[in-house]
């Protein structure tokens, strides 16, 4: 990677964010667990079918741990890495960690047996996390602050990397915006939760402004983003590419929670799922019919669920202690 895009990613918002670290100090502290109480060297890898997760257990707090998929609620393997936010395809992990020693974040770059092959230093709180099915890119949104339209609370940065070029885009509000057919800019565009397609270059996110937070489709070589579906955050594409997994605010107002539903990207159809209660998370798809989600449950603590997508069934536990939750095929 060259200096250009390293100080890209470093200068992008370089903002007052004592706050917001105050939120992950405990995983800071969890990447000084000793090892030995997480598992072994190696017991956690990114070969399938497994589900892989960042474990909220007491004992291996932020440590990044799998579970088979046909016994999701057994015996789990526990790695000694620890991140704010996991996430892995196509042999290609990607972990959102604090800094050694540092009230600063990094993207960690993970090969199929989690070790780190390329640091990038991230101004910002980790937030979402995603891989594209060939594991060839990667994508991450923080939290920042000082954006003076916002009036000192959060924005967002949503930033990808091309494995295979090298390249950075340290932030997506560079890319040219269309509304509704006719090009857009304002000073409060924020994009989050992007989901890559299998086309190279092409994604969804979520991009927000006014009291708008729309779905988008990006390219990545024509540095352009257009508007597809109103109230639509935190997208996620499913496997066969045909339907989008994500959580619409209630009656449009994110004050009010969230609703996971799938629009059909065909018929422009969406079906609000079995789960009722409130999901402030990027949904995964754990195979074609399944989606899962993270749900807190105490302070520190969080489980993930799973739910037909389809809008049938019911929710059920899938894995205890667990968040960030990736299908490994």
């Amino acid at each position: 990677m060259n200096t250009r895009s390293r100080v890209l990613i470093a200068v992008t918002g370089v903002l007052t964010l004592a706050a917001a670290a105050v939120i992950y100090v405990g995983v800071a502290g969890a990447r000084n667990q000793d090892a030995a109480s997480a598992g072994t060297s190696g017991a956690v890898t990114l070969d399938g079918p497994r589900l892989l997760f960042r474990s909220t257990a007491d004992a291996d707090r932020g440590h990044v741990s799998s579970v088979a998929t046909a016994d999701p609620g057994g015996a789990r393997a526990v790695s000694t890495l620890s991140c704010a936010r996991v996430y892995a395809a196509g042999g290609t992990g990607i972990c959102l960690r604090p800094e050694p020693g540092l009230s600063t974040y990094q993207l960690a770059v993970l090969d199929g047996r989690l070790a780190v092959t390329q640091e990038i230093p991230l101004v910002g709180v980790p937030n979402r996390a995603r891989v594209s099915p060939d594991g060839r890119r990667l994508a991450w949104t923080v939290f920042v602050t000082g954006d003076s339209y916002n009036g000192g609370r959060f924005s967002t940065r949503a930033g990808t990397l091309d494995l295979t070029t090298d390249d950075v885009e340290g932030t997506l509000e560079d890319f040219a915006v269309t509304v509704d057919g006719k090009p857009y800019r304002a000073a409060d565009v924020n994009f989050w939760g992007v989901t890559f397609t299998k086309r190279p270059g092409r994604f969804y996110a979520t991009m927000s402004t006014g009291s708008h937070r729309y779905l988008v489709e990006g390219d990545s070589a024509a540095k352009t983003v257009r508007t597809l579906r109103d109230n639509v955050e935190c997208p996620s594409l499913s496997p066969d590419e045909t339907r989008i997994a994500y959580k619409s605010a209630i009656d449009g107002d994110p004050g009010k929670g969230w609703r996971i539903s799938v629009l059909d990207l065909a018929a422009g159809t969406t079906s609000p799922l079995a789960e009722t209660r409130t999901v402030d998370d990027q949904p995964a798809w754990l195979d074609d019919h399944t989606v899962g989600y993270a749900l807190p449950r105490l302070p520190g603590h969080s489980d993930v669920w799973a739910v037909p997508a389809d809008g049938g069934g019911a929710p059920r536990l899938l894995i205890p202690e667990a968040e960030s939750p990736a299908a490994l095929h």
